[in-house]
């Protein structure tokens, strides 16, 4: 059990430090109430992704990660 709570530790720090990465790179979105409505346009061409979709979708599935080790870890630290 302590073997797998520092696995999952080490893990965890390598996800925390790519979600800072991938959301430092994206661009901000300086919209101001405009953005705020919803009135975004859309950056993909043909179907296909741009890049900053492409970096929205991996911010969100990295901290869904994230979120899902803290909470493993929590549950291991109590148990």
């Amino acid at each position: 059990m302590h073997i797998l709570n520092i696995l999952l530790s080490i893990i965890e720090f390598f996800v925390a430090v790519s979600l800072i990465v991938i959301v430092t790179i994206q661009e901000s979105k300086n919209d101001g109430l405009q953005g705020q409505i919803g009135t975004t346009a859309s950056s993909s061409f043909k179907g296909k992704a741009g890049r900053e979709e492409k970096l929205n979708l991996m911010t969100r599935n990295i901290s869904i990660t994230f979120l899902v080790l803290c909470v493993l870890l929590s549950y291991l630290a109590h148990a």
